[in-house]
């Protein structure tokens, strides 16, 4: 066999909007605004590069079923000034969606089949629309909707049957109760992620990642919004025992 060398996949920088709350800050941004934003900051950051020679933009998304639905990748490439001659595609592997688009762009760089890529993902729950299904028979008087922020939608009732449509918490659920991972872990490890996120914030680290969201106002400059809204450095494990379960009834998942 033919020793082959592979080339490496380089990151050269990376970029990120702050990760806002669920209706929070973000809420009045649409997601394909929301991307082009880091987008554009890489362009600014790099002003020697020729864009042109990009060889195409990946992006993960799971919802796609509003504002980010035509192919979310291609729409906030231009809308972040990128040369139309740029592709653009959009990955979706749920919640792996995103690090599958990072995935991609490193084997087709690896591959030889490009030399520059851009990859990242975008989600926006906040602005997921409700959707109505269309009506299975002429004249019909009933329709169902559907919320599209998180979870199953259009169930296949085929699908439910043999695999069942449990939502990210009950699978959460299941999990605990398969590994036999009790509340008081579940909290410890909680209490452990926001205290680190909070410090990770008051160092400034997270601020030299971070490209501030620009949100125009009727009277007055821009708000920028410049930080996470999610880290709780106040939280303790007292709080978190208090939580409810509100997801399986004697379960150990928290919202």
């Amino acid at each position: 066999m033919t020793d082959v060398t592979l080339p490496h996949a380089l990151i050269i920088d990376a970029v990120r909007t702050p990760v806002g709350r669920y209706g929070g800050a973000l809420s009045g941004v649409r997601p394909d605004d929301l991307a082009a934003v880091p987008i554009k900051a890489l362009m600014a950051r790099h002003p020697d590069l020729d864009w042109a020679t990009l060889d195409d933009v990946i992006l993960g998304c799971a919802n796609q079923a509003g504002e980010d639905n035509r192919n979310v990748a291609r729409m906030a490439s231009l809308l972040a000034g990128l040369p139309i001659s740029v592709p653009g595609t959009t990955i979706n592997r749920l919640c792996g969606s995103g690090l599958d688009a990072i995935g991609s762009a490193a084997r087709a760089l690896r591959c030889g089949e490009a030399g520059l890529m851009l990859a990242g993902g975008v989600e926006s729950m906040s602005r997921a629309p409700f959707v109505m299904g269309k009506a299975e028979q002429a004249f019909a008087r009933s329709s169902e909707l559907f919320d599209t922020t998180i979870g199953w939608r259009f169930v296949n009732r085929l699908m439910q049957a043999r695999h069942g449509i449990d939502s990210m918490p009950e699978t959460a659920e299941n999990i605990a109760e398969q590994f036999g991972i009790s509340r008081e872990d579940q909290d410890a490890f909680a209490l452990r992620s926001q205290l680190k996120a909070a410090a990770a914030q008051a160092s400034g680290r997270l601020a030299q990642e971070i490209v501030a969201v620009e949100i125009p106002q009727r009277k007055g400059p821009p708000r920028r919004i410049e930080q996470d809204e999610h880290p709780r450095g106040d939280t303790t494990l007292e709080q978190l025992a208090r939580l409810g379960t509100p997801f399986r009834e004697g379960g150990s998942v928290t919202a």
